[in-house]
């Protein structure tokens, strides 16, 4: 398997001693159940790069460790990052209605502020439950249709809420990031992608990182991603992000979601108070706050960061609180198979 290991040159330990905790990284990568596999880990300044498995089926082709990735409901966090910016610049408030931005948009809207879209307690429906998946035959034939934001939010709001106080309750909805990135585009007279672009992508130096709109290409070095259908798996690498939307559109690779995740949670991004406020939950029973999660490892060292789906990728990027060690880990899933458990073995190997 490709590995790659740098070293900085005044580091306490020599390489040797790293040996043992690289072999074991690699082992426990090498046993995540998927179709291929990348990570990028940092314990301070030493940095670890794996891959392993397989880029395409039906080749011997390595995963490329410098990767890229479609990476899910990772690009929340980004979206999150971007309004908190806007509110520390005093241009819209985590308090306010979404019926101040989107007048006459959503139902209930003077009661559902931005911070219940942005820790999923607006209780709005989720745009994703109205659509099919595989293996259903309707699924495929979405794979190049562009999407609106406004179709998605009107195919959303044909039902009615899951619940009926907002903030009462916590209820996953990818319908809470398109109105977030409508709502980016009032505040701004630019489009989200072009604030994640200008504010994050650029400053930060992710070069491997994109907003795709409705470019079905995965640009650069790249895994391809599968889906099932009649029985076996077929390549879904090319599709219509649109799909995702502000909700889950973010392309990226390992080394740039950790620079990201650093930048954040090492406090460059935003003010103390607001980083704060990203990391409260919206209620007391979920680990989830403004576009952040978090939850405790196996050696109970809780580490934040946010995790993506994007149906023929998966993509887990964490951190720990005192911003020394991270992990990023995408897998291309061998669907329906699960990778959540070996994954968060590799994470807790990372970690711990």
């Amino acid at each position: 398997m490709m590995v790659a290991l740098v070293t900085a040159a005044a580091m306490a330990l020599g390489p040797a001693a790293a040996v043992p905790q690289d072999m074991e990284l690699q082992r426990k990568l090498d046993a995540v159940v998927a179709i291929g596999a990348l990570a990028e880990v940092r314990d301070g300044t030493r940095v670890w790069r794996g891959s392993s498995g397989v880029a395409e089926l039906g080749t011997t082709r390595k995963v490329p460790v410098a990767g890229r990735f479609r990476a899910g409901s990772i690009t929340k966090t980004f979206v999150a990052a971007v309004v908190l910016q806007l509110v520390a610049e005093h241009r819209m408030r985590l308090d306010d209605p979404v019926e101040r931005w989107l007048p006459g948009v959503v139902p209930n809207g003077e009661n559902i502020t931005v911070r219940h879209l942005l820790n999923h307690t607006s209780g709005l429906y989720d745009f994703k439950d109205t659509l099919p998946m595989p293996p259903n035959p309707a699924f495929y034939e979405l794979q190049h249709r562009t999407w609106t934001p406004a179709e998605q939010i009107e195919q959303a709001l044909a039902h009615p809420p899951v619940f009926d106080q907002p903030g009462s309750q916590y209820d996953y909805s990818n319908t809470n990031y398109v109105l977030i990135g409508e709502i980016i585009e009032k505040v701004t007279g630019h489009t989200y992608a072009e604030e994640i672009e200008r504010r994050l992508i650029r400053p930060l130096g992710l070069h491997g990182t994109s907003m795709p709109g409705t470019s079905p290409y995965l640009r650069g070095p790249h895994a391809h991603g599968y889906v099932p259908k009649d029985g076996e798996l077929v390549d879904f690498t090319q599709m219509n992000p649109s799909l995702f939307g502000a909700a889950g559109e973010l392309i990226s690779t390992t080394r740039d979601l950790n620079r990201f995740f650093d930048a954040l949670l090492g406090g460059r991004l935003l003010p103390d108070r607001l980083l704060e406020a990203m990391k409260t939950p919206g209620t007391p029973d979920r680990a989830y706050g403004l576009g952040l999660s978090w939850h405790d490892t196996a050696c109970k060292i809780r580490v934040y960061g946010n995790d993506g789906d994007a149906l023929a990728y998966q993509a887990y990027t964490f951190m720990t609180e005192d911003t020394r060690r991270q992990v990023t880990i995408a897998v291309t899933p061998r669907l329906p198979d699960n990778p959540d458990t070996s994954v968060d073995a590799f994470i807790d190997q990372a970690i711990c």
